[in-house]
């Protein structure tokens, strides 16, 4: 900083604080050009980890208003892309890493000791900003677990701790983003409205009738072109109608965000939903990033170190694999396994409502 305190007689290194920024790379400790390379690639991470928390905290923020001021959803949509660039960047990054023999790993890795990925706080609370949640994860491990043994040191460990579970009790992004769906006016009825219960539900039913026929008639036209086992592809259509039903209806009852979603993703076309669609797209690149960005980790790390047991013990690229699976925004995916053609959508209702005619 300035001795004054003030801007104008700030160079670059004293705004970006580059004396103190390099003096964590460990060359006190003498590491060597590989091992320096690792840990500045690392620390790149958590500095754009430090980024993505910000990111999505404020799109979180955003989305939790109620109601969402229209002209903040362009807001949220930005905050989301960035955080999908910041992603496919680190994926890139892996290729960096890559650069790294396995022999040149081996030469420092014993230094590292227990020390894991696994411990970064950073990615345990963006996993939790946007709405993780235990059962999901790998043998449900409680990732908290590791944070609360290293917060009977004390100090730093403790804050990180306390950080942590705050985050945990707060609303996640998916929570919030939800909520908002479930607002969505479907056939130009309102959330809350009176009739709008009625309204949902029939469009809801509307919906799904209109799935199981476009299912028959696929079936139907197997049929006639003499498919095989068409017991077992019957068998197929029907349990998709049924996962259908159940994902519209859980436990007999419209689930009134899951609809609001599929009257967003059905009517794309709509002015008045170019902005939802564009969000619910938005989530659905961003965890698509985030997917692609822990496969190239396990490829990165299996390329260096084989099937070898992790630093912190986990299964090594077995476990990366299995992250690389993980889904947080359920429902976006699956929406569109249900998804009719255009010409069997339910007919649309009050389409002025959503500022659309013959002429749109």
């Amino acid at each position: 900083m300035s001795s004054n305190g003030g801007s104008e007689n700030w160079t670059y290194g004293d705004y970006l604080r580059l004396h103190d920024l390099l003096k964590l790379q460990g060359e006190e400790r003498g590491v060597s050009s590989d091992e320096m390379h690792f840990i500045i690639v690392h620390q790149t991470f958590e500095l754009w980890f430090k980024q993505i928390i910000r990111e999505l905290t404020e799109a979180r923020d955003i989305l939790s208003k109620v109601p969402v001021p229209e002209d903040d959803i362009p807001r949220a949509v930005d905050h989301l892309s960035r955080t999908t660039e910041i992603f496919r960047l680190m994926a890139n990054q892996w290729t960096v890493l890559e650069t790294l023999t396995p022999q040149g790993f081996l030469a420092f890795r014993d230094g590292l000791g227990t020390a894991s990925g696994f411990e970064s706080f950073q990615m345990r609370e963006f996993e939790a900003l946007l709405g993780l949640k235990v059962e999901d994860r790998m043998f449900g491990v409680d990732p908290i677990t590791t944070f609360r043994k290293l917060a009977q040191r004390g100090g730093e460990d403790q804050e990180v701790l306390e950080r942590l579970e705050s985050r945990l009790h707060q609303d996640s992004l998916n929570d919030s983003l939800m909520r908002w769906v479930e607002r969505t006016p479907i056939m130009g009825s309102t959330f809350g409205s009176d009739g709008d219960d009625e309204e949902v539900i029939n469009y809801v039913e509307d919906h799904i009738d209109s799935h199981r026929r476009m299912g028959q008639e696929a079936l139907d036209r197997m049929i006639s072109v003499g498919a095989n086992d068409v017991d077992s592809v019957k068998a197929r259509f029907e349990s998709a109608h049924e996962s259908a039903i159940e994902f519209l209806k859980p436990d007999g009852n419209v689930d009134r965000a899951r609809a609001g979603l599929l009257f967003i993703e059905s009517y794309r076309e709509l002015p008045l939903l170019t902005w939802p669609r564009r969000l619910i797209d938005a989530f659905v690149e961003l965890e698509e990033s985030m997917a692609k960005w822990r496969h190239d980790h396990a490829r990165m790390v299996e390329r260096i170190i084989g099937k070898r047991t992790g630093t912190g013990g986990t299964s090594g690229v077995d476990y990366l694999d299995a992250t690389a699976r993980y889904r947080i925004f359920k429902d976006l995916w699956e929406v569109r396994t249900i998804l009719v053609k255009p010409q069997k959508r339910p007919e649309l209702q009050n389409a002025s409502f959503y500022g659309y005619t013959a002429d749109s």
